[in-house]
């Protein structure tokens, strides 16, 4: 295999010292007072001889790397699909580039994870942090570790959060089918105690509460890889709640699942059942009918959650204020939810 070259073989080709040409490769050479006629011959030689730098050495003499990590739960869901996308471009329009990763809510995965972004020496993390991880986000950020969540926020740790406002949007969306003359609503959704997943939980249950409709049906299934090991449960809820006549789903995941067991038991929306689910998504829209869907701002999401990374990588002599920036979303009223749509 060729040998890579390095900063010492091209001073050694040129009979300079290796600290005139890291001043020059690193864009010091005027600072340095290095002549223009030296600093084009040895960028020349550089050319000629098609030298690379080795990014985690410079990132190591500079401090910086220019490389944001991006922790979500799941890149190939379309949520979070489309905010990676967003925030990708924005980064490298700014300098800076995105290493992506999923957790599947795995603590020990992501712990993993986050060790692999330290050995990289990435400048900041973007983070939808499953539980269990307070510890290690608490180690960056003493370590001067630009830390910004998404999503959903872990309690007890302060740093900058960007969610969405869950708790009002299953409730509105609640309201929504009980409008509409819908009685036995259930919320189904995964198994979780995560912030947005319990605050989405006690919308739907206010507001029950608040129309005095007994009793709140709340159906949590354990989220896995394996599609059938969701479809199954979800099939026994259906078979088990014949008087259901709305459904809120609490993900578009569950959401997407939950309709392919009511194709499969030849139930219709919303004839058979209502539905409604978070997180809007191209094939709710294209579905027969339309679900009506709560959609995330996920262009804002994506320019908040870089904003503020961004003013923190740009400016670490300071210490800005935590900001916890709370989006509304939009209930995408569709043929789903609507009673006269029967």
């Amino acid at each position: 295999m060729k040998k890579k070259l390095s900063i010492v073989d091209i001073a050694n080709a040129l009979n300079v010292s290796k600290t005139t040409i890291s001043f020059i490769l690193n864009g010091r050479a005027q600072e340095k007072r290095i002549g223009a006629d030296l600093v084009e011959k040895v960028m020349k030689y550089v050319a000629e001889v098609g030298y690379k730098p080795n990014s985690l050495a410079k990132s190591l003499r500079t401090g910086k790397s220019n490389t944001i990590g991006l922790m979500v739960e799941d890149i190939s869901n379309p949520f979070f699909a489309s905010i990676a996308r967003l925030i990708e471009d924005r980064a490298y329009k700014n300098g800076y580039k995105i290493i992506y990763c999923s957790t599947d809510n795995d603590t020990s995965k992501t712990q993993d994870l986050i060790n692999m972004f330290r050995d990289r020496h990435v400048d900041g993390y973007i983070m939808a942090p499953p539980e269990g991880i307070e510890e290690d986000i608490e180690s960056l950020i003493k370590d001067g570790m630009p830390v910004v969540l998404f999503d959903r926020h872990l309690p007890g740790v302060k740093t900058d959060v960007i969610e969405v406002d869950n708790l009002f949007s299953t409730y509105n969306a609640t309201r929504h089918l009980m409008d509409q003359g819908f009685k036995n609503i259930a919320f189904v959704t995964f198994a979780s105690h995560q912030t947005q997943m319990m605050d989405r939980v006690r919308g739907y249950q206010d507001a029950m509460k608040s129309n005095g409709l007994r009793p709140t049906i709340v159906k949590e299934i354990v989220f896995n890889q394996d599609e059938e090991q969701i479809m199954g449960p979800l099939r026994d809820f259906f078979k088990g709640n014949p008087d259901v006549d709305a459904i809120l789903f609490g993900t578009n995941h569950i959401g997407t699942c939950g309709l392919k067991i009511m194709h499969e038991m030849g139930l219709k929306a919303p004839t058979d059942i209502a539905v409604i689910s978070f997180d809007d998504y191209d094939v709710f829209k294209l579905h027969s009918p339309p679900i009506t869907a709560i959609a995330q701002p996920v262009e804002e999401i994506a320019d908040n959650v870089i904003t503020v990374l961004l003013e923190k990588l740009n400016d670490r002599s300071s210490s800005p204020k935590l900001q916890s920036i709370i989006l509304k979303t939009d209930l995408k009223i569709r043929n789903s939810s609507l009673k006269n749509a029967i």
